[in-house]
């Protein structure tokens, strides 16, 4: 949602000093639902993993979608717990600050490469499960 639909929209806009005053407003709606889920999708996984007993797929080079999964699943936790809160944050906007027409840009090639990675790794884990 917001790679795809609030920072396109945010671009758009004819003041630069606003883009990054609305997607900080936007963003920060996101936020605590997406550690949330991101918390859920790593549980589960780790359930699920455990349920199956197939912790021996991870030695396994035909389970690379696994590996793929654990290390996106992994960018968005470092993201969001560690990097966001610690230095992110505050790096954008001192970003904004001294190059408002180009904040958003950098702010979007992260959002739109890890949708890309997420995107490639779930059609690999949806045809992997499948035996393909």
């Amino acid at each position: 949602m917001v790679t795809a639909v609030i920072l396109p929209a945010v671009a758009r806009l004819k003041e630069p000093k606003r883009r990054i005053t609305l997607f900080e407003r936007a963003e920060g709606r996101f936020a605590g639902q997406t550690k949330i889920f991101v918390t859920l999708a790593g549980a589960t996984g780790v359930y699920m993993t455990h349920r199956l007993g197939a912790w021996d797929r991870f030695l396994d080079s035909g389970y690379w979608w696994m590996h793929a999964m654990v290390l996106v699943l992994t960018v968005f936790t470092v993201a969001l717990f560690v990097a966001e809160p610690l230095f992110l944050h505050a790096w954008s906007l001192r970003k904004a600050k001294r190059l408002p027409d180009s904040a958003i840009a950098l702010v979007q090639r992260p959002h739109w490469a890890l949708l890309s990675v997420s995107l490639v790794t779930i059609c690999a884990a949806v045809l992997g499960a499948h035996g393909m």
